[in-house]
């Protein structure tokens, strides 16, 4: 899909619709929709008369242009109470107009800026939410469906103003969302893939073609490699399965400095069946996603990258898959990582810590200024939070409040949760240095505790996703499947970081 930007008279646009947008409990239109109801003799204020648009949040409302137009439709959007107004909503808003109108076979659209100086956006935000709203809501994954969609394709989307003053602004918003919102699709896509599909190997190659397309340095270390590094953590998840693990390291060097300032840490466990202590077959096919971390962190230094800031990021994953082979990781086994701490095994379904302590434990040795890690890592934070919030731990405030502020401004939501000293207590062993499980009451809380112990003093802060990675059903520019979390939030976090 492309998305451009025009000066020129919206009514005059050779599309398949144009959209336009209204407030909730507004008497009349406003702004650019007061002139589109004009050329269209007051449709649009007869139908707010008439209570068939009330403005309200995402209501879509089709118009016949009959001739008045150059488009053959036109669509009114809701966009809520102009009070409560967010760049969140108007993302939303124009992803479920986009995805209305591919259902009826439109596939070409133009439409009217909005919510400029409403809700603190501005020129550049409102362009580069539509593009983000088009490109994410109209995201499918189709590789392996062999029948023809039903819908067209939706191909075109342009924003017009007739401020030629305003072009560079919105070009440029439309530059950084199209640049953040395909580098999320491509984490979608990277998860939605089968895992016959997405081995450690094939996300490995999808990490060396973002390497050649945004020139950046890319090193694959192989078992043997790993092993003399001393990652006793990681190999021993790696060693159920017959696909060989993947030791993933991208290095984007945005200014002239050699410090790594940021270390992006992905979980990459391509499948997850629990190894040993196996997990129920029910759902066991959504563990294809146990890798949306190490997609996340992928896709994101590909869109630094190309946004060209000036920042140095590493972004490392350990990618496995998780079998029960018969020379498979056995609960009551002891590891040795490359810190040199050993781990006590109590359930080889708490693998995905293995290996980010081998990763993060890497990234320490890189004397990488501040890590973040991604992953699917528990299913108890999606129990404490449900599919909405993505669950923060770290050991710097600042840290924290800066991923939660850019995650606020992405939509996608994060709530931190506490790291007491006392929480440690159920991660002590009596046979090793640390256990891979505390148990069941605050599984993720000790989780984080337990990675707390490999990040060290290092400013640090964990991302679980296992709740927020996916979703069953759609929510404006969530459709069903991988969401992409928390890319775009990472991505915002870099853009205010310099």
């Amino acid at each position: 899909m492309e998305i451009t930007v025009s000066i020129d008279d919206i009514t005059r646009a050779q599309v398949g619709a144009i959209i336009v947008y209204v407030f909730e409990g507004e008497a009349r239109p406003e702004y650019e929709t007061a002139r589109v109801d004009g050329v269209m003799g007051g449709a649009i204020s007869n139908l707010m008369d008439t209570g068939d648009i009330k403005g309200k949040l995402n209501q879509t409302v089709i118009i016949h242009t009959f001739g008045k137009l150059s488009a053959p439709k036109l669509a009114v959007v809701g966009l809520g109470k102009k009070i409560d107004l967010t760049i969140d909503k108007l993302r939303a808003a124009v992803a479920g107009v986009c995805r209305y109108l591919q259902k009826n076979n439109v596939s070409s659209a133009a439409t009217v800026t909005a919510g400029v100086d409403i809700g603190k956006i501005d020129w550049t935000g409102s362009a580069q939410a539509i593009a983000e709203g088009a490109l994410l809501g109209l995201y499918t994954f189709r590789k392996h469906i062999t029948a023809e969609s039903e819908n067209a394709e939706f191909s075109q989307l342009t924003i017009v103003d007739n401020d030629a003053g305003k072009l560079t602004q919105l070009q440029e918003g439309v530059r950084i969302g199209t640049i953040i919102a395909k580098a999320t699709n491509l984490a979608r896509d990277m998860v939605n893939e089968p895992s016959n599909f997405m081995t450690p190997s094939d996300l490995a190659a999808v990490a060396s073609d973002i390497a050649r397309t945004y020139n950046l340095d890319i090193t694959v270390l192989e078992r043997d490699q790993v092993r003399e590094l001393g990652m006793g953590a990681f190999l021993g998840v790696a060693q159920g399965s017959q696909q060989p693990p993947k030791f993933i390291i991208l290095r984007y060097k945005g200014k002239q400095t050699d410090g790594i300032d940021v270390a992006l840490v992905g979980k990459g466990i391509t499948f997850d069946s629990g190894g040993i202590s196996i997990k129920p077959s029910e759902g066991m096919g959504d563990m294809k996603g146990d890798m949306a971390g190490g997609a996340s962190v992928i896709t994101v230094i590909g869109a630094i990258a190309e946004l060209k800031i000036r920042i140095n990021v590493m972004a490392i994953v350990a990618a496995t898959e998780n079998l029960p082979g018969g020379t498979a990781l056995k609960p009551g086994d002891v590891l040795k990582t490359i810190s040199g701490k050993t781990i006590e095994i109590i359930t080889t379904d708490a693998e995905g810590r293995l290996t980010l302590a081998d990763a993060i434990g890497y990234a320490r040795k890189q004397r990488a200024h501040a890590i973040i890690d991604v992953a699917t890592l528990t299913g108890a934070i999606q129990v404490a939070l449900g599919n909405i919030c993505t669950g923060v731990f770290g050991n710097n405030q600042d840290l924290i409040d800066q991923i939660i502020s850019a995650g606020k401004q992405a939509g996608e939501y994060a709530w931190q949760m506490p790291m007491f000293e006392e929480y440690k207590e159920q991660n002590k062993s009596d046979v090793a240095d640390v256990k891979n499980s505390g148990g069941r009451p605050g599984g993720s809380i000790t989780a984080a505790q337990f990675l707390a112990e490999f990040a060290g003093d290092t400013p640090w802060v964990h991302l679980d996703i296992a709740g927020t990675a996916d979703t069953d059903k759609e929510r404006g520019y969530l459709v069903k499947g991988a969401t992409g979390v928390p890319v775009r939030t990472l991505v915002n976090f870099f853009l205010a970081s310099t």
